[in-house]
């Protein structure tokens, strides 16, 4: 079982990530505008299946990587947390020109929901972003307790914090698709909000990734 710490920083960069507009955001906001909530809402609910399958995948593979490759442990501990950092740093590098972008919603075609619910899926198991960011974000949270691990120790770890990740997402993902084009147009009139927010979230990132070597917290 992961340690306490651990469920809650993933579960808050789970929500801090999710909550900061980007792709998966706009891929809800288009189903919504273009055809109606509901089918905003099945694609919300794609996403968190691909999510899951993803974390699964993942638990799976890195499973037998760690119990075999000793090393590899602590070497991914760093990996993890300095990319934790440059996602933070990049997010702040970023605010200005994210905050004054426009977010353009487009109409797409109507499809069934069973349609929608798949077309999530794929869309979060086919990027690159989402299995790097799954990959070396999960790794740093794993807890060594007596220094050895065993498969089933370790996959349980992955999975249980893989799947916080998507399931941290349900509620933005559920909010962004009720309200629609008017989220759309407020983020794009507060553009303000949209660069303070992306600090925030930054600012969340790097003091996860420093946490986990200087455990201030």
């Amino acid at each position: 079982m992961p340690q306490l710490d651990a469920i809650i920083s993933v579960s808050v960069a789970g929500f801090a990530l999710s909550a900061t507009p980007g792709p998966s955001m706009l891929y809800v906001l288009s189903r919504t505008v273009g055809q109606n909530r509901a089918a905003g809402l099945a694609s919300a609910f794609g996403l968190a299946l691909g999510g899951i399958l993803l974390a699964v995948a993942t638990a799976m593979g890195l499973a037998a990587v760690f119990t075999k490759v000793e090393w590899i442990v602590p070497a991914l501990r760093y990996i993890g947390s300095a990319y934790l950092i440059w996602l933070g740093v990049a997010m702040i590098w970023e605010a200005r020109s994210s905050g004054m972008t426009v977010l353009e919603v487009e109409r797409v075609k109507r499809n069934s929901f069973s349609t929608i619910v798949w077309q999530g899926v794929l869309v979060e198991l086919l990027n690159p972003k989402t299995v790097l960011f799954f990959a070396l974000f999960l790794p740093p949270f794993v807890a060594m307790g007596d220094g050895h691990l065993n498969d089933v120790n370790v996959q349980w770890q992955l999975l249980t914090l893989g799947v916080l990740v998507p399931l941290t997402a349900i509620p933005t993902d559920i909010f962004v698709a009720y309200t629609g084009g008017t989220l759309a147009n407020i983020l794009n009139r507060q553009q303000r909000f949209r660069e303070y927010l992306a600090w925030v979230s930054g600012a969340i990132l790097i003091l996860i990734a420093l946490n986990l070597h200087f455990s201030f917290l």
